[in-house]
Order: C-alpha cells, then sequence, then structure tokens
C-alpha cells in the first residue's frame, strides 16, 4: 500500500533529490503542494533524512549569525 507525505518548506532540490535517490519513493504534485509517495517504512525513512538535513541547515545558518 502506498502513502502520501507532504514535503515541509524549506526542503532544497538537492535536499530532495537526495531522498528521491536514497529511497524508494516517487515525487508527486497535488492541489496543496508536493508530496512523496512510498510505502510507509520508506517515508518514515525519508522524513529522518529530511530533518536531519533541515537541522544541519538550521545550525549553519544559525552558526553564521553567531560570527557576525
Amino acid at each position: 500500500m502506498k502513502y502520501e507525505m507532504r514535503i515541509p518548506a524549506g526542503v532544497s532540490i538537492r535536499q530532495l533529490s537526495d531522498v528521491l535517490m536514497h529511497y524508494e519513493v516517487e515525487l508527486g504534485q497535488t492541489d496543496y503542494g508536493p508530496v512523496l509517495y512510498g510505502k510507509k517504512e520508506e517515508l518514515e525513512k525519508a522524513r529522518d533524512h529530511i530533518i536531519k538535513a533541515l537541522n544541519e541547515r538550521i545550525s549553519e545558518l544559525g552558526d553564521r549569525e553567531k560570527e557576525s
């Protein structure tokens, strides 16, 4: 059974590309924005990857702000 997961705001094309290459998910478009389709386990792995990438980016931006 395929599930869908909305892609959160702030995910870059590069991050999305990494997810599509590493996990068995498909990209789709709905009236509410882009989504990933796939098995529940794959979507959970993709979600964890996205969260990790977003947290790393937030840390980078926070470090830059401290330097200024």
